[in-house]
């Protein structure tokens, strides 16, 4: 049976590093114009704290996130908004920006970019128009 290589991320990547990578993932989000409006002005932190603590979890740190919420049901939680392309390839655009910024380790990139879409493209709810 293969392992898991995305559980491996939070020893290569550290604790720190991701939680700092959401807070300027958050940074960005907070100023932007189409999914800036979809998150509620109140509770940026706990919004910040939220995603930190399940990417601690899904990359092998603490299970805080499920001790706290219980089973992430991403997409259930995600379906109030409006999440189609745009959205989903803004907030990949907007979380490489903030692993750049951390300096994510490049040999980390690729995999944690990879997970990124696979779950951003997960939310997608409306169907596109073409």
């Amino acid at each position: 049976m293969m392992e898991d290589p995305i559980a491996g991320l939070h020893d290569e990547v550290g604790e720190e590093k991701l939680r700092a990578m959401v807070a300027a993932f958050y940074r960005r989000v907070q100023t932007d114009d189409l999914i800036g409006p979809m998150y509620p002005d109140q509770d940026w932190e706990g919004a910040e704290k939220r995603l930190a603590d399940f990417l601690v979890y899904r990359f092998g740190g603490a299970a805080t996130y499920l001790e706290q919420r219980g089973h992430p049901r991403l997409r259930g939680r995600h379906m109030p908004f409006p999440i189609g392309v745009a959205e989903r390839d803004r907030w990949l655009d907007l979380m490489g920006q903030a692993m750049r910024e951390v300096e994510v380790p490049g040999e980390q990139v690729p995999l944690m970019a990879a997970f990124f879409a696979q779950v951003a493209d997960m939310m997608r709810n409306r169907p596109e128009m073409g």
